[in-house]
């Protein structure tokens, strides 16, 4: 069989986006509170240092460390480097410099953004504040960037020295939510694109291995067991039989589908792996492993937008128990 020719090279833009919740200890707690208070606290470590942001556990000893310190809202630049290009979500909009600064009483530095003109205007040594934001919440955002401030390096009186603090503040901040997102170019390669040209003419097809003749779909552009390439293109399905399936009870954010629904693994006919899919057109406790089912289009769609049960006898564990 000849193989079909090459199909265009697909991309698409995708973003993976979530938002990440975590609880915070006693020390992480203090910190935050006190930014969203206009207040830097670290913590003493056992050989003395104070380290800015807190830490929980001593980073030499890993002893757990609790002994909190007041640091000044001011502090020298280690170290820095320019940004001229900010991306979204960065500190400030404009063309700014990341930079380490060591706030006054701190034996360490804090990674933030420096409010700059321009690169001319930044060395290591000078002086900075920090800008507060308007609005503070219990956040690192609490600190909206440093400035340029004008005041000599302590060098001939010693630096002041970090207060005790008790950690203590009305209404805490016990946790924070901090959206993460991946925004990426995807090119799915030969045989996906394959694929995905296939779906869009309501056809499945996916690829023969020449070695160990098993049909994968969707394709790989090479055989995962054998490890040689695949170019022999196979139509499988349109029906198929449930071979595994989660109940899904969480709806997802811009996903117009009501939960409870199902979520299954399928082997197509004639395919040598399962691909996943949601099942409709039959209640969710029905459900089951064996169900034959059969794809549903919508009107302009690119692929299936779900499988409903064909009303054929369900099939034998045998027939799709290495599908598994």
């Amino acid at each position: 069989m000849n193989p079909a020719p090459a199909p265009e090279v697909l991309s698409a833009p995708l973003v993976v986006e979530f938002p990440f919740t975590r609880s915070l200890g006693p020390v992480q707690s203090a910190f935050l509170t006190g930014l969203r208070e206009r207040a830097v606290l670290g913590v003493r470590s056992a050989g003395g240092r104070v380290l800015v942001p807190p830490v929980e556990y001593d980073p030499v000893t890993a002893e757990e460390i609790r002994d909190l310190v007041e640091v000044g809202t001011t502090g020298t630049v280690t170290t820095w480097a320019w940004n001229p290009a900010p991306r979204r979500g960065q500190p400030l909009a404009d063309p700014f410099a990341w930079v380490l600064v060591r706030l006054d009483g701190a034996d360490t530095a804090l990674l933030h953004a420096l409010d700059a003109p321009g690169p001319d205007a930044v060395r290591t040594g000078m002086r900075v504040r920090i800008r507060w934001a308007e609005e503070r919440v219990g956040a690192i955002t609490d600190i909206a960037c440093f400035e340029p401030y004008e005041s000599e390096p302590y060098e001939s009186e010693p630096a002041p020295q970090a207060a005790p603090h008790s950690g203590e503040f009305a209404d805490p901040v016990q946790g924070i939510v901090a959206p993460a997102r991946l925004d990426y170019v995807y090119s799915p390669g030969r045989a996906p694109s394959r694929f995905i040209a296939a779906l869009a003419d309501q056809r499945t097809v996916g690829e023969r291995c020449p070695t160990c003749r098993k049909v994968y779909v969707p394709p790989r552009g090479a055989c995962p067991t054998c490890g040689v390439a695949t170019v022999e293109q196979v139509e499988v399905g349109p029906r198929g039989t449930v071979t595994t399936f989660c109940i899904v009870n969480i709806k997802a954010k811009n996903l117009d589908i009501e939960v409870p629904y199902v979520y299954a693994h399928i082997a197509l006919d004639g395919a040598d792996l399962a691909l996943h899919g949601r099942i409709g057109g039959i209640p969710y406790d029905q459900v089951r492993m064996g169900l034959r089912v059969e794809p549903v289009w919508t009107e302009g769609g690119r692929y299936p937008d779900h499988y409903r049960p064909t009303g054929e006898p369900d099939a034998d564990y045998d027939t799709y128990k290495e599908l598994l």
